[in-house]
């Protein structure tokens, strides 16, 4: 028997990664990492329009799951299980990409990072990461750890701790 999806939790799984790493995290790299990093090493400048080129194209790539989970939804009881296939290719799409990209700025670009930027620098760019100075990203980071938890819940076993999703059909 096939497993029905619970689509709630795809959506928070989705929404989270849409709020956290392309609305909040990415936007960070880009005004605090890769700008002192330009400053410190100018001949960086390639592989950081690179990264922020990629930031561009993963905000893509999650409207892309937004879209193939909605159609795969709507759609769900007429076409199970082929509306599966575009909703999973979607899914691989985006993880394949921002693996490649994390990949990326950790074997060049925190290489690159650590040579060229001062104590300063990293303290900057950890303030900024951390929130500690605007209040609102600090609400934004606790309701993040909210969503986290409520994703943990409504997942099944063995990924969360919900009940197991039932069978379609």
């Amino acid at each position: 028997a096939e497993v029905r999806p619970e689509f709630e939790v795809l959506r928070a799984m989705i929404y989270y990664i849409d709020a956290f790493p392309e609305r909040m995290h990415h936007p960070k790299e880009d005004e605090h990492l890769f700008a002192r990093l330009l400053q410190r090493n100018p001949a960086t400048r390639a592989l950081v329009d690179g990264l922020q080129a990629e930031h561009v194209m993963g905000r893509e790539l999650v409207r892309d799951l937004e879209q193939a989970l909605l159609q795969f939804e709507l759609q769900f009881e007429q076409t199970w299980p082929k509306g599966l296939e575009k909703f999973t290719a979607a899914v691989d799409a985006y993880a394949q990409f921002h693996w490649q990209h994390m990949d990326k700025e950790e074997k060049e670009l925190l290489p690159l990072a650590r040579q060229a930027l001062t104590a300063e620098d990293w303290s900057a760019i950890d303030a900024a990461f951390a929130g500690n100075e605007d209040p609102i990203a600090d609400l934004r980071e606790k309701d993040f750890a909210a969503l986290f938890q409520r994703i943990v819940t409504l997942a099944p076993v063995p990924v969360g701790l919900g009940e197991r999703w039932k069978t379609a059909g």
